[in-house]
């Protein structure tokens, strides 16, 4: 008896493998699986729009903010000085050209422009009544003259007059002139005003608009990361001062085989573990295949016109959306390690 028991065990060893061989073959039927994955999400860098000294850095590194918190405070006093500024410039353009419920020192002009223009113009009425007045005056004389009735002193009288009224409404059709040409000036005053006013508005926006900028707010909630200013410090546009990890924009990037492809479909449900929590399951859904093989993106694509083609099996990068419910306990950060499993239709 003692004689078969290296042959039983054998043989129970024996049927254990091919039992799990048979269970692994028919696993690998219906899944495609990948060690080559990680935890992947945008790490969205958080850069200066000015050219500025640090006054606060209110974060550390690994701090989680929510969307609105402070990041940087940058010393605004001369941008505070652009804006009291543009506000002066602001008030004194309105000043002359006025509001919509208020009239400025231009339209103020205009009006007194037109006035005079409307005075003028009374003037060339009464000038001309006048001349007519004494055209007709001469002419009675000429006719009375004429037939010895009235002394020709009398004619050279009525002659003078005429002459005089002729002269008046010649000036006050000038002066008339004259007075219209300041409304046209007056007016185009006015305009100028106004897009004084519309500049200096837009002087004021660009100042406020820079003004804000030394104020560098979360776009949304993250953990911060790599904080690299200090108070002081002076920074320039552009300027990387820290990155923001999202805490909600994580998926999975997995890189399966070529080979494995054709099985795989947007839509295939996930089961993956991170190798820093033993097990733990969570799951995800296949949402989009790479267009091109993880090599073509390298930055030293291989050239395979050379004539020394050696073929080797091509990873394509699939990004898994995570269906888990965020679990604090179980925080997934960029760069852990996974296993996928993605459920696929039977060969």
């Amino acid at each position: 008896m003692a004689s078969k028991t290296p042959f039983i065990v054998v043989g129970i060893a024996v049927i254990g493998a091919a039992v799990w061989g048979g269970k692994m073959y028919l696993y690998s039927r219906g899944h495609v699986t990948t060690d080559n994955a990680e935890v992947d999400g945008r790490l969205e860098p958080v850069a200066s729009k000015l050219q500025a000294f640090v006054a606060r850095v209110p974060v550390e590194d690994n701090q989680v903010v929510k969307a609105g918190d402070t990041l940087l405070v940058l010393d605004a006093r001369d941008l505070d000085a652009d804006v009291a500024k543009a506000t002066a410039d602001l008030a004194s353009a309105v000043a002359m050209a006025g509001s919509g419920h208020q009239a400025g020192q231009l339209a103020a002009q205009v009006t007194a422009a037109e006035a005079t223009a409307s005075g003028a113009e009374a003037a060339v009425t009464s000038a001309a009544a006048a001349y007519r007045k004494a055209s007709a005056d001469l002419e009675r004389i000429r006719g009375l003259t004429a037939k010895q009735i009235v002394a020709a002193q009398q004619l050279d009288a009525a002659q003078a007059a005429a002459d005089a009224a002729a002269a008046n409404l010649q000036a006050a059709q000038r002066q008339a002139a004259a007075t219209k040409a300041q409304v046209g000036v007056a007016s185009a005053a006015l305009t100028g005003g106004d897009a004084r006013v519309a500049s200096a508005r837009a002087t004021l926006a660009t100042a406020t608009l820079r003004q804000s900028y030394a104020v560098v707010t979360a776009p949304f909630a993250a953990i911060v990361s790599k904080r690299t200013v200090e108070p002081g410090m002076l920074v320039q546009p552009g300027q990387t001062t820290m990155t923001l990890v999202p805490l909600d924009a994580i998926w999975i990037t997995a890189n399966v085989k070529e080979t494995r492809l054709g099985r795989l479909a947007v839509g295939d449900s996930v089961g993956f573990t991170v190798d820093s929590y033993d097990g733990r399951q969570f799951t995800g859904v296949v949402e989009s295949v790479s267009p091109a093989t993880g090599a073509k993106f390298a930055l030293l694509p291989p050239d395979n016109a050379t004539g020394n083609y050696t073929k080797v099996v091509q990873n394509v990068p699939v990004r898994i959306r995570v269906t888990s419910p965020a679990d604090p306990k179980y925080p997934l950060r960029p760069g852990m390690s996974v296993e996928v499993s993605i459920r696929v239709p039977r060969a």
